[in-house]
């Protein structure tokens, strides 16, 4: 975000001309009220204005650009703090409106100002959401990025203490808020793009790098044309894989063992025998999946005997106290080998599995998109409650590259420029990137064309994977154009809409490209040019009426293959896993399961054609399947009779199998090497209809 700001204690602020060194930096070139926040900032609103128009924006240093200024009290003095960035450490990344970013700015940075600097102090997570809970109705979405824990490595994991009871919304623990605060430069597509690069602390000496040469074509791409053939997908459609064969795909027999041994094992670190074993814990998967679409204010209430709650299908599965029992000692790697330098290293195993997984089962597209997706955090607040509509959300980013169609390839927790290096002279997001496109490759070098906003996109990023053999497309921000001489937007605006202007890099055959449309938007790519043209209908908000507009090739594509993430996002969404445990992982455990019934319906729909189900009907298949064959019918005496009559007529999901081993039909009672998956009996296809049928 950038939001930049002035340093000058109180006495000084009233100077007849201010001192606007310090390699200060534009944000906006529209000027913008400043608003006021802060400890007791109401009464200081009408003194910020007086002070912004009377000395600043008539500052010829400032370069006609506008500072967003906040004031706050601190220790009874009153400063008006630079936004520049430092680098703490901290754990809990801000990524929202300007405001707020301007504010976590400067209380980030205790080294900036010579007297004020021992006053300050890092902002913590708690003052900004106080602020926010003070700040009126916002249309805004807000997101705050944490990481994990500073003992997320460590031997202790219950890092929530309390249970789900209690009203729903984003709740922190008090270690979580006293968290000091880190804003993140990882804008969205809705800001504008005249921001510009923050002020470095410290001159440093500059990488001298050869000035590109633009000039005024169409680009020239050299790139293979897209011939690859999937044989992989074409083995999975004649294998005719259920919805559970293809979860199975991801969650398969060696996920399950290796899951079952680190959870028996951290037990036994606990002095506890727990005995988990496969079947227990796809019960406990079942349940987990069950909750996205049947949910109840206490996970209990399955299990009750009450007529208004009580859930057969889960109360005869397993057992309540088990079911808790299990879920608290939920593990997924040995505590005695954590990479202590790794805030993710208690799932890190698991990450590596659904990458390989992911990877080994996806679709061989040329398209794909890469973006940032949220796991929301569910942990406990203490004593303050974010009031509820609020637009905000809080939990870990997860950098995410998917197919077009939205099935997740490669995912990476974010864990912050803090906690991670980026390489080739790239930021964070690029290094990303470049990250996701090395998994790729290990499939091939193929020549993909990558898809992401202008939180990643560089002409250096471009540069790096033209030389991978990887096209790319992606919107810019204008300070990362490397001085590309476009047509001002400004000027761009008072030409009619659809209006644009380009240029591309003369040695490296890369594009960047000015287009006017309801807004002006920069567009960089190293795979596809201007050329050709085409009409498109926009409306047209102050006319209400469709217009005509010319589009060129790069935005067209653009906007067909962007919205991989955010379609991936939505189907995460609409049925996400609601029961969530005391550790602070647990909410991104029922991400990684979603992310996987997101990636099993997405195969079902390309090998499926002719019996396609929508996304909640697949998953139902799933929980059903794993809840009905995976029960404990030894404890249970005659409810197991009562389950399987209940479900061999329910007309829901039931999918004829093969199985190796011959048994008889339940039906004819003849030999048969087929059975139905959901209620594990052996019966002909020919019988099958009938079977299911009172």
């Amino acid at each position: 975000m950038g939001t930049m700001g002035f340093w000058a204690p109180k006495a000084e602020q009233r100077h007849s001309r201010c001192r606007a060194g310090g390699g200060l930096r534009a944000v906006r070139t529209q000027p913008r009220e400043p608003r006021t926040f802060g400890l007791g900032g109401n009464a200081l609103k009408q003194d910020v204005r007086e002070l912004s128009g009377r000395h600043l924006w008539a500052e010829s240093r400032l370069r006609r650009d506008l500072l967003c200024k906040i004031h706050v009290f601190w220790n009874t003095t009153e400063y008006l703090l630079p936004a520049t960035p430092s680098s703490p450490q901290t754990a809990v990344f801000l990524r929202g409106t300007e405001w707020i970013n301007s504010l976590v700015f400067a209380h980030s940075n205790p080294t900036v100002g010579r007297d004020a600097s021992s006053k300050l102090k890092s902002m913590k997570l708690l003052e900004v959401l106080n602020a926010l809970e003070e700040e009126g109705p916002s249309h805004r979405r807000e997101e705050i990025f944490i990481a994990p824990p500073d003992n997320a490595s460590g031997d202790f994991t219950d890092e929530d203490s309390g249970d789900e009871d209690g009203q729903r919304g984003s709740h922190v623990p008090g270690s979580v808020l006293h968290a000091s605060v880190v804003p993140e430069d990882s804008g969205t597509e809705e800001e504008d793009d005249d921001l510009q690069p923050p002020p470095a602390m410290k001159r440093q000496k500059a990488v001298v790098e050869p000035q590109r040469v633009w000039i005024k074509r169409d680009i020239q791409p050299n790139f293979r044309s897209w011939t690859p053939s999937d044989p992989h997908i074409e083995d999975l459609k004649s294998q005719e894989l259920s919805p559970v064969g293809l979860f199975e795909l991801f969650f398969d027999e060696g996920t399950i063992n290796f899951i079952v041994n680190e959870t028996n094992r951290y037990a036994w670190q606990k002095n506890v025998n727990l005995g988990l074993t496969a079947q227990e814990l796809k019960c406990v998967l079942g349940i987990l999946i069950l909750s996205g679409y049947i949910s109840y204010p206490r996970r209990r209430m399955f299990w009750e005997t009450s007529p208004d709650s009580h859930h057969h299908l889960v109360a005869d599965a397993i057992r309540r106290d088990r079911f808790e029992l299990i879920f608290s000692y939920l593990h997924f790697a040995d505590n005695n080998e954590l990479d202590e330098s790794d805030r993710f290293a208690k799932v890190r195993p698991l990450i590596v599995r659904m990458n390989c997984n992911f990877q080994k089962h996806a679709p061989l597209e040329e398209f794909y998109s890469f973006g940032e997706s949220m796991c929301e955090y569910f942990g406990h607040r203490g004593s303050k409650q974010l009031p509820a509509g609020k637009p905000m959300r809080l939990g870990y980013k997860i950098w995410c590259g998917t197919t077009s169609r939205g099935y997740l390839v490669w995912f990476e927790p974010s864990q912050g420029t803090l906690f991670t290096k980026s390489d080739r002279g790239l930021d964070l997001g690029g290094s990303m990137v470049v990250k996701f496109v090395d998994a790729l490759q290990e499939r091939g070098c193929l020549p993909y064309h990558i898809f992401f906003d202008k939180v990643f996109t560089s002409v250096k990023l471009m540069s790096i994977l033209r030389k991978k053999g990887v096209k790319a497309t992606g919107t810019v921000r204008e300070y990362r154009t490397e001085r590309c001489p476009l047509k001002d937007p400004k000027e761009l605006k008072k030409m009619k809409r659809g209006s644009f202007d380009y240029k591309v890099d003369e040695s490296e055959e890369i594009i960047v490209c000015r287009w006017h449309d309801s807004s002006v938007v920069n567009i960089c790519s190293n795979a596809v040019g201007i050329e050709p043209v085409e009409l498109t209908s926009h409306h047209s908000g102050i006319a209400k009426t469709r217009t005509q507009v010319h589009q060129p090739s790069l935005v067209k594509l653009y906007q067909e293959k962007v919205g991989g993430v955010s379609r991936m996002d939505q189907n995460i969404a609409k049925y996400k896993v609601k029961i969530r445990g005391m550790k602070w992982y647990s909410s991104f455990i029922g991400y990684v399961i979603d992310a996987a019934l997101n990636n099993a319906w997405q195969l079902h729909r390309i090998c499926s054609h002719d019996a396609q189900v929508d996304l909640l009907a697949f998953r139902r298949y799933v929980a059903c399947v794993y809840l009905e064959s995976n029960a404990d019918m030894s404890s249970q005496g005659r409810r197991s009779r009562r389950l399987e009559t209940e479900s061999r007529f329910d007309m829901i999901g039931h999918w004829i199998v093969h199985q190796d081993k011959r048994t008889r039909c339940a039906l004819c009672h003849s030999q048969t090497n087929t059975r139905c998956e959901k209620c594990q009996k052996g019966v002909h296809a020919k019988c099958f209809r009938e079977y299911h049928i009172r």
